[in-house]
């Protein structure tokens, strides 16, 4: 029922949902510093009041939860439905071509723009789906409910703020993935080490390393300054370690020493095997060139050992595994810092459900330890399984088989959703299965058609889900 009049709807506010979604994607809300009444700083906040306001003006009950999250409500007062959106980003990174991060455009068919896929898209477009049910009189007697957040990136605090005065809805879904339906995200570790040791001044050596902005982004680019090597000498050894990842190397001279950046390129760290990890590439090139010997060197070397350039499922730390249900564990080295004392690395791994903090997290401290590395994590977060036989995961399944003509069917992803310590949440949408959208990468896009698709498609599922 209704979809015919749910198409029309949605197709003839094409534009207005494009412009609205482009509204959101010009403000830059990375996390920033805290200022007071914004706990992630003025660009998150302004997000947020943006998409509220807009949303009143369409005439719906909206609520700000001292600027953590923004809700958006239609329906009776019985709670039935919440669609767990976030308006934050990742930072906006480099390497853009097609536009710069937060000045959206078109371009055959797609939508470029940091947060265009993730997950300010996804988010208008779940709006546009209350508008339709609203405005086309769909009779609807129990609650749904547009929850807005602004930490997903960095912790879902934001949502720990929310629950602590709400109660979860008996059925969640976040358009934060893909269709069909995730019922399954994998397990999360955020392995943090550390290693400290005397400085050196034999030379050559190496004088710093740098690489990655966020743990769960594959860093695209890396940078080291080295001292007391020949020029000609590091570019061969760069040509060769090219050929072999990918991974490409600018030289620059200064101040008597050579200034080194890899330039790789960044991914999803659910998904590390898309990038090419300029990290793991440039510890590589350290590992070629005649150093002084050093403890520094030693922690090097073991790093190279330990998570290898290419390595994406912790086969060389002992702790690659899959099951049939949520495929392969991955991992992506995508923090480092080494200076002529210390190093301290970070590693994002998504963890099967075969997995837990006896056969992963134990292993890997054990074997950072025998390199003398010290592993500072001491927990993880365990994966999440919603049953994709209940009726709330039908309901959602045949709206899309209805809408798509594609068979519906559950799958696993390693991205972490802000649905993943809810009992009954999935994510559902905003892509399609085989769209890249280069989250979190650099040219991040949606498909305009399928944040049309998904908006018709959220739609009938408020109206099946809440009549």
């Amino acid at each position: 029922m209704y979809r015919e009049e749910i198409e029309k709807y949605i197709d003839s506010h094409r534009e207005e949902m494009l412009e609205d979604i482009k509204t959101l994607c010009r403000i830059n809300s990375e996390k920033m510093p805290y200022q007071e009444g914004m706990p992630y700083g003025e660009g998150a906040c302004h997000a947020l009041e943006t998409a509220l306001s807009m949303a009143e003006s369409y005439g719906f009950s909206i609520s700000n939860y001292d600027n953590y999250v923004g809700t958006v409500d239609f329906g009776g007062t019985e709670s039935q439905l919440d669609i767990l959106a976030h308006l934050d980003v990742v930072p906006a990174g480099e390497g853009w071509t097609v536009t710069k991060p937060f000045e959206p455009v078109e371009q055959d068919g797609k939508l470029y723009g940091r947060g265009t896929a993730d997950d300010k898209g996804p988010a208008v477009a779940a709006l546009y789906a209350m508008r339709a049910v609203k405005e086309l009189n769909i009779p609807i007697n129990k609650r749904v409910r547009l929850i807005l957040g602004t930490d997903e990136e960095c912790g879902s605090s934001d949502i720990a703020h929310y629950y602590a005065v709400e109660k979860e809805a008996p059925m969640t879904f976040s358009p934060d993935g893909a269709f069909p339906v995730v019922n399954i995200e994998k397990g999360h570790l955020d392995g943090a080490f550390e290693a400290e040791f005397e400085p050196s001044e034999a030379l050559p050596r190496v004088k710093s390393v740098t690489a990655g902005t966020k743990i769960n982004v594959v860093p695209g680019k890396a940078y080291a300054v080295l001292e007391g090597l020949d020029d000609d000498l590091v570019r061969e050894a760069g040509k060769e370690v090219e050929k072999e990842t990918g991974v490409s190397f600018e030289l620059v001279g200064k101040d008597g020493c050579l200034e080194i950046t890899a330039c790789g390129a960044g991914a999803h760290a659910s998904t590390p095997q898309e990038g090419k990890n300029a990290a793991t590439a440039l510890l590589l090139l350290i590992t070629r060139l005649p150093f002084a010997p050093c403890r520094q060197m030693e922690v090097i070397r073991s790093l190279t050992e330990l998570m290898p350039h290419g390595d994406t499922e912790g086969k060389a730390l002992g702790v690659a595994m899959s099951d049939e249900l949520s495929g392969a564990l991955t991992l992506a080295f995508d923090i480092l810092e080494i200076t002529d004392s210390r190093m301290h690395g970070m590693f994002d791994s998504r963890t099967p459900l075969c997995g837990n903090e006896e056969n992963i997290l134990k292993p890997v401290t054990a074997k950072m330890a025998e390199h003398g590395i010290t592993m500072l994590t001491k927990e993880m977060l365990p994966p999440h399984h919603v049953d994709g036989n209940s009726p709330f995961v039908k309901t959602l399944l045949h709206a899309y088989e209805e809408y798509t003509g594609r068979k519906g069917e559950c799958v696993s992803m390693g991205g972490g959703t802000y649905v993943h310590d809810l009992k009954n949440g999935v994510a559902f949408g905003a892509a399609l299965p085989e769209t890249d959208n280069r989250m979190h990468g650099a040219d991040e896009f949606a498909v305009i058609d399928e944040l049309l698709l998904s908006a018709k498609i959220f739609a009938q599922v408020i109206a099946d889900l809440c009549s």
